[in-house]
């Protein structure tokens, strides 16, 4: 064991640990097991590594202009600089993440999640110079580590960084699941099924159009998922506490951002106003908004899916994969699991959508303290999403089975059929065929036989796809 002090006193931390005494007590202090996000821990690490290389370019752009001997600031040696670089640099490719032990769910905006990486960083740095872990009169953790930052500007960056990577992977998953819908649309255009409204037969549709309104949703999902980079890119790095830049070289300011942008190839951009950017979340609540409505399209979608492959509806027009086994206990029971883990990660996303926007009301004058669960329920939005969106590519619409015959049996031993007629034979004979079909059980094509509404040939002609799936009908049309 290793003694560590700080201002409230003296702790007994495991020899070997690269975490420190700020670290175990934010892990006393927050009980919490919710485990912390690796995607914004290896975000830190960018963010420390941009830190580092600005200081560096600070220290060489000063001896050029000054005998650095001479100045009031004592500038870090370049082996510690190195070092530093170097251990941030391995905490940003997700090494040592055993020794992030912060949990998700904590106080204090976000400190402990700082301390914890200047922690990991610094001994990380002892032992590459040949020192053990702790002894920090050679590298500290808040005076070599922390040179020139604060927990307000460090971990809101990360988490931008974080989020940003996220929501290009999203970007990619939600147009490879439309180019299989798409697929679908294609292949079914004009496989005609019944279209329900209230969940009632109503009027003839096809599959096509089914999955062209996917297809629709998906291309908007994607849209906007793409302008979620320009909503959300403005960091405050170089702000300092609250943003005034206090403490901070105006060299740091200008450039760190820039490199930060350099290593990550993330297009994050400096604040104008440092101050709206460090106590202001809306930005936030508004890229999360997008997800939200990402996760309704995704749930909307596979419901009705999970609906059409029921073994309610009969008959089967659909038929999904079969992914794994269902029950214990029922034999060759097989259920719609895709489709109930994105219905389950849709409303955990509209839940973390709340927690967004309510702690984001509940920031006070120049900081909001509860940046760590509200960048927590956007990534873990993300992951969740980026999950939907592949399963339901990889699980369930690339396995679809239409069954072309079924679905047009149904169609037209429904009275929903007789809608399509309305324009040639108004709606009371319709309701006439409606009725001889509801009472004897029979096809559109029976009823009118027996009726003798239309010619067998003209109402043939008429129900066919091409004509039943065109857009509306002209007056030549009908003569």
């Amino acid at each position: 064991m290793r003694q560590e002090t700080d201002y409230i006193g003296s702790l007994e931390i495991p020899q070997n640990a690269l975490y420190g005494i700020h670290s175990i007590r934010a892990k006393e202090n927050f009980p919490d097991e919710t485990r912390f996000s690796k995607e914004w821990y290896m975000a830190m690490g960018f963010v420390k590594k941009a830190c580092y290389l600005t200081y560096k370019d600070f220290k060489e752009a000063s001896a050029q202009s000054y005998k650095l001997e001479d100045l009031p600031i004592k500038f870090l040696d370049d082996e510690i600089i190195n070092v530093l670089l170097k251990a941030a640099d391995e905490v940003s490719e997700g090494e040592y993440f055993d020794n992030f032990i912060i949990p998700a769910v904590q106080g204090g905006a976000g400190t402990s999640i700082n301390m914890n990486i200047n922690e990991i960083i610094s001994n990380i740095a002892l032992q590459k110079i040949g020192k053990k872990a702790g002894e920090y009169n050679f590298i500290d953790p808040i005076e070599a580590a922390n040179i020139y930052q604060s927990t307000n500007d460090t971990v809101p960056t990360a988490l931008i960084v974080a989020v940003m990577k996220l929501l290009s992977e999203l970007e990619t998953s939600v147009n490879e699941l439309r180019f299989v819908v798409e697929k679908l649309e294609q292949k079914y255009r004009n496989v005609l099924r019944i279209g329900y409204t209230q969940m009632q037969e109503a009027v003839p549709s096809s599959f096509g159009k089914l999955f062209s309104s996917y297809n629709d949703a998906l291309g908007r999902d994607w849209w906007r998922i793409s302008k979620c980079f320009e909503r959300i890119k403005v960091v405050n790095l170089g702000g300092s506490a609250i943003g005034t830049s206090l403490t901070v070289p105006r060299f740091f300011v200008m450039e760190v951002v820039q490199k930060l942008r350099e290593i990550t190839n993330v297009p994050v951009t400096r604040g104008e106003n440092l101050v709206d950017a460090t106590n202001n979340l809306d930005s936030i609540v508004e890229v999360h908004g997008i997800l939200k409505a990402n996760a309704v399209n995704l749930e909307k979608m596979a419901s009705d899916i999970r609906l059409l492959a029921s073994d309610l509806v009969g008959s089967k027009e659909i038929e999904i994969p079969k992914k794994q086994v269902g029950s214990s206990i029922m034999p060759s029971k097989v259920n719609p699991v895709i489709v109930e883990f994105v219905v389950s990660a849709a409303h955990k996303i509209y839940a973390n959508d709340i927690i967004i926007s309510s702690l984001a009301g509940q920031g006070h004058l120049e900081l909001n303290a509860n940046i760590p669960l509200i960048g927590h329920s956007i990534i873990d939005s993300l992951k969740l999403l980026i999950a939907s969106t592949k399963t339901l590519k990889n699980n369930l619409f690339s396995g679809i089975k239409i069954n072309a015959k079924v679905a047009e049996e149904k169609l037209f031993a429904s009275p929903s059929i007789t809608t399509a007629l309305i324009p040639f034979i108004g709606y009371n004979k319709a309701s006439e065929l409606a009725k001889e079909m509801r009472e004897n059980k029979i096809n559109i094509f029976e009823a009118n036989e027996k009726l003798k509404i239309l010619d067998s040939k003209r109402i043939t002609e008429l129900l066919k796809p091409d004509n039943l799936l065109k857009n509306g009908f002209s007056l030549k049309e009908i003569i």
